[in-house]
C-alpha cells in the first residue's frame, strides 16, 4: 500500500487498490529496475505530500516531469535549489513579474507555493530519462484525472490553472458552478507568446480567493 498522508490516502485508497494502479505499478516496477526513471520513486507522490487536501486553494496542472537528471522533484514545473531554472518557469517568473512587480527568484523551487495550498500535480508522475512524454498512456491518467474529480466534488472554491492543451483537456473533470477554472497557452517559449503572457492569472487566483475569504498566495516565496 501507498503511503503519501493519512488523508491522501484515505481519499485515494479506492485508486490504489484499483485494476488500473496495479497495472501501472507493475510497469513502474519494471521501468525503475531496467532504466532511469525521474522522479526518484520517493517522490513520486510529492506534489501531495507538500499539499494537504484541506488546505489545497489552486491545482497548477502540469504534464509530465522534467526528463534530464536532477531536475524532477514531484512537483509540476519545479526544479531543486541549485538546477537551472527551466524556460517554462523562466516566462512564469516573467509572468508574475508584469502581473504584481515580484522579482524573479534565482531558484526553480516553488516548494513555498505547494506549502501554502498550490497542488503542483503532473497528468503524468513519472518519465524515462531523456525520452519527454514516454510514461504517457501507461496509466497515471487514470490516478491523476480521478484526484482532480475528487477535488472537484469535494471542496469549493479551488483555482484551477490549466495552461496549454493537455492541462486544458481536463476542464470537463471540474465543476465550473463552484470552482475557478483559468485557461491558457502553456508557458513554454513555444507557446507562451499565444496567450500565457498577458493572462493575469497569479493576480486572478488571489483575487478569487480573496474574494470567497481565503488566504491568498504569495507568490514571492
Amino acid at each position: 500500500m501507498i503511503k503519501i498522508t493519512e488523508q491522501w490516502d484515505e481519499i485515494l485508497a479506492q485508486e490504489f487498490s484499483s485494476p488500473e494502479y496495479l497495472t501501472l505499478r507493475e510497469f513502474l516496477k519494471t521501468e525503475y529496475s531496467n532504466h532511469t526513471v525521474y522522479p526518484s520513486m520517493y517522490d513520486i507522490f510529492n506534489s501531495m505530500k507538500y499539499t494537504s487536501f484541506d488546505n489545497l486553494k489552486v491545482v497548477l496542472l502540469g504534464q509530465d516531469p522534467y526528463h534530464n537528471e536532477g531536475q524532477a522533484m514531484g512537483l509540476s514545473f519545479s526544479v531543486p535549489d541549485g538546477i537551472q531554472v527551466p524556460p517554462s518557469l523562466v516566462n512564469m517568473y516573467k509572468e508574475l513579474y508584469a502581473e504584481t512587480g515580484i522579482p524573479p527568484k534565482n531558484t526553480g523551487n516553488l516548494s513555498g507555493w505547494a506549502k501554502q495550498g498550490v497542488l503542483l500535480l503532473n497528468a503524468v508522475l513519472t518519465v524515462r530519462a531523456h525520452q519527454a512524454n514516454s510514461h504517457k498512456g501507461k496509466g497515471w491518467e487514470f490516478f491523476t484525472d480521478a484526484i482532480i474529480k475528487k477535488i472537484s466534488d469535494q471542496k469549493e472554491h479551488v483555482v484551477f490553472l490549466l495552461w496549454g492543451g493537455n492541462a486544458r483537456s481536463k476542464k470537463p473533470l471540474i465543476d465550473t458552478n463552484k470552482h475557478l477554472v483559468l485557461e491558457c497557452a502553456h508557458p513554454s517559449p513555444l507557446s507562451a507568446y499565444n496567450g500565457f503572457f498577458g493572462c493575469g492569472h497569479f493576480v486572478k487566483t488571489n483575487e478569487y480567493l480573496i474574494k470567497h475569504g481565503i488566504q491568498p498566495i504569495d507568490w514571492s516565496l
